[in-house]
């Protein structure tokens, strides 16, 4: 298992969130204690650990660090705001 950790800025993305796609999204993010590479996720260019899942219209990026056993989740935003 590993542990996730939210940054601030997730948490503020998450928070703007409506309750439906924020439901979806915490869902999402939890699977990622169990396998943080789950079917469907990407290694995002440019980043030697960074990640990303799709949850709907939706992106959470993330980290993870496969020695220390921990993914930090750095953005969740819409997908046209998120590479900006």
């Amino acid at each position: 298992m590993y542990r996730v950790f939210l940054e601030r800025a997730a948490e503020k993305d998450l928070n703007r969130l409506s309750s439906e796609i924020h439901a979806r999204v915490i869902t999402a993010i939890r699977g990622l204690a169990g396998d943080p590479r789950p079917p469907g996720c990407r290694k995002l260019s440019g980043g030697k650990n960074d990640w990303r899942i799709r949850v709907g219209d939706y992106r959470v990026v993330y980290e993870i660090a496969d020695e220390i056993r921990i993914v930090r989740v750095n953005r969740v935003r819409h997908r046209r705001e998120v590479y900006r």
